[in-house]
């Protein structure tokens, strides 16, 4: 049964269809009555969730929910039912953004309703409450078209707002209203004034771009002047998407409020800077880390953000393979040596530190942290956070904690000479030090140490143990479907697993994952342990021979190989694996 309203200001006979309309759906069961009339609840559960309902003002729907009597789903599929309308999962409805966006984000979100479909002579709307007949008549005359009603459950709703009323327009808008206050202003000074005022187009500009970048889950933004545009980028799961271009004008304005935000020199346009400061947005602290860089059309400036308060996730919850977990533990046993964790920038390293140091035992162990910022809170340690402004540096802090009585100290990143002495020097003296570093494998940290001017006796002694890691993108579970591979790809899988043709998945885009086939991330490890004689190696030897000894310890659990594993587990596409280990050599 299709449940239509005709379209606005079409006449009396509209007017009478639309009354008619009306009078139909009033006719039906309130939804206490159509759960009743299914037995999906009892008398005595409608009963105690109508007295909840009227002191709580939630609906009926959602208390029934909470309380248990029903699922999410059920209730859908009762009021679908019902209604003889179709049930909608959007996590795999191909929605179009042009269709969803002819309802306005305020009332989509006010009357939890969704376009999914133009039929011609109709709309297809999804409701989560199809009962509520104000939604009904108020969506159909906005959208002055008629419209055939389907249920979709509330959950569902919320994720597909997000991606699809994504600010977009309105960050479009508000760059518009940013050329025209410069192309307005009188003077330089003016509209320096301007830039520092609350409420000003650049403020609002900057509030919707961070705003936007919460709600897709971006890590960083990315301010780009072009010859002739600006662009404005976010990184999602690793990859960079652009969000909007504009005016390459108003890129100075952008950059002078952003330094203001940071308290940085906002004359100096030469030198690159770096600063961080802090926002609220969307119920949540964020930490901003900025880096500016002069460029060739003006200042290039790159954002991290770093949620506070994020949860600390452990060790069996990261990915690390069954085999490497338990090696790992044992290390983090031990009461002394370093334990590196390397990768490139955004490669998790952070993650896994603290995912290690939830396992330790804080209670009865001193465990402090020096880091740059400090992105994750812990109870029972002591973190401190660096600040070179005043000279608290990572090798000051790190000389300090030493007189704190540590057992263990995890220092953010070993990222110079004397840095890295202290915390080796403070491994060999009965402390367990843990930190990361940016090389390109596990085998080549030694000789980065090495590079870097430690001592060798230092890298011989203290090296427990250094761990690589890389993210790729995991297969959305909506839309991953089996995948015939590439002749590239059956090559590369024939070199890694012995078998070209083996079965594999890969996303094909939907809502769940915005179109890109993958939806989060997974990590990818190896692990080099250092014994007496790889130490020697490393340290006396020729470097051709160590890197020979150590890629053949770690033969069958390098990063290729741990990769070519998450592809046969059909949780990364081939071409996810092949693009994350190009740079390694995959017959090692």
């Amino acid at each position: 049964m299709k449940l239509i309203a005709a379209s606005a200001g079409s006449g009396t006979a509209a007017a009478a269809a639309t009354n008619a309309t009306t009078a139909t759906r009033r006719d039906k069961l309130r939804l206490g009555d159509v759960l009743l009339a299914q037995r999906l609840i009892s008398e005595e559960q409608l009963a105690q969730a109508l007295d909840l309902q009227n002191t709580s003002g939630r609906k009926l729907g959602r208390v029934l929910i909470e309380r248990g009597a029903l699922t999410e789903e059920a209730l859908a599929h009762a009021l679908a039912r019902q209604l003889r309308a179709p049930v909608v999962n959007l996590n795999s409805y191909p929605l179009k953004g042009e269709l969803v966006r002819q309802l306005g984000e305020a009332a989509a979100r006010r009357h939890r309703a969704i376009v999914l479909d133009d039929r011609g002579d109709h709309l297809l709307v999804a409701f989560s409450d199809p009962l509520d007949l104000t939604a009904h008549d108020d969506v159909a005359r906005l959208l002055k078209r008629s419209i055939q009603v389907a249920v979709v459950p509330e959950s569902q709703l919320t994720p597909a707002f997000d991606r699809h009323y994504r600010r977009t327009d309105e960050i479009s808008g508000l760059a518009k209203a940013l050329e025209k206050d410069i192309g307005d202003a009188v003077d330089f000074g003016a509209l320096q004034e301007s830039v520092g005022q609350e409420g000003a187009p650049v403020v609002r500009l900057l509030q919707s771009v961070f705003e936007d970048a919460m709600m897709i889950g971006a890590s960083d933004v990315h301010l780009e002047p072009q010859e002739n545009e600006l662009l404005i980028r976010s990184r999602i799961d690793g990859v960079l998407q652009t969000q909007t271009q504009a005016d390459k004008r108003i890129a100075g304005a952008l950059t002078q409020r952003l330094k203001l935000m940071a308290n940085l020199d906002i004359s100096e346009k030469r030198l690159p800077q770096d600063g961080r400061f802090t926002l609220r947005l969307r119920g949540r602290t964020v930490d901003v880390r900025l880096s500016t860089l002069p460029s060739q059309y003006g200042e290039s400036v790159v954002m991290r953000l770093l949620g506070q308060g994020s949860e600390v996730r452990r060790l069996d919850e990261i990915g690390m393979p069954a085999d490497m977990l338990a090696r790992f533990r044992a290390l983090l046993g031990r009461s002394t040596g370093t334990v590196l964790v390397t990768g490139p920038t955004g490669s998790g390293k952070t993650t896994t530190l603290y995912a290690a140091l939830a396992e330790l035992d804080a209670s009865s162990q001193k465990i402090i942290t020096v880091e740059d910022p400090v992105e994750y809170r812990l109870p029972g340690l002591t973190q401190v956070q660096v600040n070179d402004k005043i000279d608290l540096s990572f090798a000051r802090v790190l000389r300090a904690t030493l007189r704190q009585d540590p057992d263990v100290i995890l220092v953010g990143e070993m990222r110079d000479t004397e840095t890295a002495e202290i915390g080796l020097r403070a491994a060999i003296t009965g402390h367990l030090v843990l930190s990361t570093l940016h090389t390109r494998d596990a085998a080549s940290t030694p000789y980065r140490l090495l590079d870097m001017g430690v001592p060798p006796f230092m890298v011989a002694t203290a090296l427990q143990a250094v761990v690589a890691q890389r993210l790729v993108r995991r297969n959305c579970s909506q839309c991953a479907r089996l995948h015939d591979a590439s002749p590239q790809e059956a090559a590369w899988l024939g070199l890694m697993t012995g078998d070209g043709a083996l079965a594999t998945r890969r996303g094909r885009g939907c809502l769940a994952c915005n179109g890109t086939g993958y939806a989060g991330r997974l990590g990818v490890y190896e692990m080099l342990e250092m014994d007496a004689a790889l130490a020697q190696t490393a340290t006396h030897g020729d470097p051709a021979t160590f890197l020979a000894a150590a890629r053949a310890r770690m033969h069958g659990r390098t990063l290729a190989h741990r990769a070519a594993d998450l592809v046969r587990a059909g949780q990364t596409s081939v071409a996810e694996a092949m693009r994350l280990t190009s740079e390694f050599d995959t017959e090692s």
